[in-house]
């Protein structure tokens, strides 16, 4: 699965680091990643596009405690797992899902 999509990177330059400072837990999320086959959830909100064309992402993350921080999106995409699995993307989270939304 494609981590990142034309729509995706729209998103993401739509909503550079900062631009939902204010909103806490009801900032929106532009994607949801996670880890299919054990720990691992990343709720992005912001991003910021790096000089070497890879992507420094930021939002509410789980993996042994839900906290705010960054990820490289290439880390992301380099991850393997058991039995040939990858990180993957949400398809169904909804277009106006809030950090609150998902994790309750």
């Amino acid at each position: 699965m494609r981590l990142i999509t034309k729509e995706i990177e729209a998103l993401f330059e739509k909503h550079p680091f900062g631009s939902q400072d204010e909103l806490g837990f009801d900032a929106k999320v532009l994607v949801k990643y996670f880890n299919p086959c054990g720990v691992g959830t990343w709720l992005i909100t912001e991003a910021e596009k790096q000089e070497d064309g890879d992507w420094l992402l930021f939002g509410y993350g789980h993996i042994f405690v839900w906290e705010w921080g960054t990820v490289m999106l290439s880390d992301l995409q380099k991850q393997r797992l058991p039995f040939g699995l990858t990180i993957e993307r949400d398809l169904y989270i909804g277009s106006d899902a809030t950090v609150k939304d998902l994790i309750k």
